[in-house]
Parts: structure tokens; C-alpha cells; sequence
């Protein structure tokens, strides 16, 4: 924990290394997303002999690197779900079971519809982005992970772990490798979105909600703007 609170109306929410994680893995979306669309949409060949230029090979090694990385970052932030506090274990184990959760998530987006005056106060996450980041962030991770390792153990051949794993199943029952690429290719859209989506509300809960929000995952205190319960 950090040693001295910013004000009295904080509170510390996230851990060192949650925080070191979320930004190790901002960097490795951003780097899968835009060599995964060069993969998909390569740049135009250039001349001379294909040995003089391995720019492909560069884009394909920084995807592969960024994905061991990703995945890597996923399987501690599941450690850290168990072994953190509190708060930490929100993305992986939201409360869907729970009435006040829905409660909160119908609140939420009526606040982002601009349909109430006042948000509520949240220590971690609020309800709805709880939700979204769960199902979009969590399983969309793994079905990433997973279709993208299936697609590398297809081109490492059939005596690789990862075609043992992944690919022995994966293609087979998407049909074929094809159609795994464009599901690969899919979700990564959608993930985009998501990630737009989330630093837009980010942005926006900290400047008009009760409660700090981009200082709080560079500090770990979460800062509250008012007394009101």
C-alpha cells in the first residue's frame, strides 16, 4: 500500500501490481492490434531479393512476442485475482447473481444515457463496467488467445505444443483455418471498440463523476469528490 493517502476522501483501491499489469497489457494490445492488421493487410512488396527485406518477418515476430506477453499478463492477472485484494478480483468474478449488481448496472447506463443527474460512488469498478470488461476484456482474452495460438501452431506443424493444444481442435471445429482467421480478425475489432469505449467513459466518469478514475490506476488512490454518502 501506498504510504500516505493523497486526501482524507481517499481510498486505495489498486495494487502495484494490478497497476504495472494494466499498463504492460495496454501496450500489448496496441501492438497486437496493429501488426495483427498488417498480417491481415500486408504492406505492398517492395523489390530486390526477399532476403534484403524482412519487415514481415519483424511485424509477425513483434505479434507472436506481444502474445506470449498478453497471455502471460492474463494468467498472473488471473494470480492476482485470487491473491490481491478485494478489487482485484472484480473482472474475473463480477457478482451477476447479485439484484443490487443489476441494479447498479441499470443505474449506470441511464447515467451514461444522461438520463439521471448523479452517479452513484464506487470504490473499484462501477457495476456496468464491471460487466463489460468481464465479458468483453476476460473471455474476449481468451478467445484470442486461444484462435490466435491454434493459427500459430497451424504454421509450426504438427509435432508443436501449440498445435497439439490449440490447433488439433480449434480448426476443426470453426470449420476450417480460414474461418478461424476471420473470427481472429473479428474480435479484434470488437476489441477495439471496446478499448475506445473504455478510455471515452474513463475520461468522462473523471471529469463528471464523484469519484477520481485516471488518477486512480496511476496512483492506485481512489479520491472522492464530495461527503455525500
Amino acid at each position: 500500500m501506498s504510504a500516505h493517502a493523497p486526501s482524507p476522501n481517499a481510498v486505495y483501491v489498486y495494487e502495484v501490481p494490478l497497476r504495472i499489469w494494466h499498463g504492460v497489457n495496454a501496450l500489448c494490445l496496441i501492438v497486437l492490434a496493429v501488426t495483427g492488421y498488417l498480417i491481415a493487410s500486408p504492406l505492398p512488396s517492395v523489390g530486390g531479393e526477399a532476403s534484403e527485406h524482412f519487415l514481415m518477418g519483424y511485424i509477425r515476430f513483434a505479434h507472436f512476442a506481444a502474445a506470449y506477453l498478453f497471455t502471460i499478463g492474463l494468467l498472473f492477472r488471473l494470480y492476482w485475482a485470487i491473491a490481491g485484494n478485494e478489487h482485484a478480483k472484480e473482472l474475473f468474478f463480477p457478482p451477476l447473481l447479485s439484484k443490487n449488481f443489476w441494479c447498479g448496472v441499470w443505474h449506470e447506463i441511464r447515467w451514461y444515457a444522461f438520463l439521471v443527474k448523479e452517479p452513484n460512488k464506487y470504490l473499484g469498478h462501477n457495476p456496468l463496467a464491471m460487466l463489460f470488461m468481464h465479458f468483453m476484456f476476460v473471455w474476449g482474452s481468451v478467445f484470442m488467445i486461444v484462435t490466435g495460438f491454434a493459427l500459430y501452431g497451424e504454421g509450426s506443424g504438427q509435432n508443436s505444443w501449440q498445435y497439439a493444444v490449440f490447433s488439433s481442435w480449434v480448426l476443426p471445429l470453426f470449420g476450417g483455418s480460414q474461418s478461424v482467421h476471420s473470427w481472429h480478425h473479428l474480435v479484434m475489432w470488437l476489441i477495439i471498440c471496446f478499448v475506445i469505449a473504455h478510455v471515452y467513459v474513463a475520461v468522462r466518469e473523471d471529469k463528471l463523476s464523484r469519484q477520481s478514475v485516471l488518477s486512480t490506476i496511476v496512483t492506485g488512490w481512489r479520491v472522492f469528490k464530495d461527503d455525500k454518502p
